[in-house]
């Protein structure tokens, strides 16, 4: 029975390292678009209250946006860094220079 699940691991394993490339690249759009849509759900939706950070009010509304906008930006990055691996792997004709 353990060894079912441990090929069935494997197996799910051997399928999320074929999520590179192309695949990753076609994702790349969505995902952005969808934190764009949550950007846009959360200043609609949230009250535009005030918070005092560090002696200043902020908009509270801005709290939430910027988290996103890290999440956005890690996104971005981490894409970047695939590229680079791809490329030094000979998968692609570009050198981390031109990126």
């Amino acid at each position: 029975m353990r060894e079912a699940e441990q090929e069935a691991r494997t197996g799910l394993d051997q399928e999320r390292l074929k999520r590179t490339g192309a695949d990753l690249d076609k994702r790349f759009p969505v995902a952005l678009g969808l934190y764009a849509v949550l950007a846009v759900l959360v200043w609609f939706t949230m009250d535009a209250g005030k918070i005092m950070v560090m002696g200043r009010p902020v908009d509270i509304r801005l709290v939430p946006i910027v988290i996103i906008a890290g999440l956005a930006l890690r996104t971005v990055l981490a894409r970047s860094a695939e590229k680079i691996r791809r490329s030094g792997n000979g998968e692609s004709g570009t050198t981390p220079r031109s990126l």
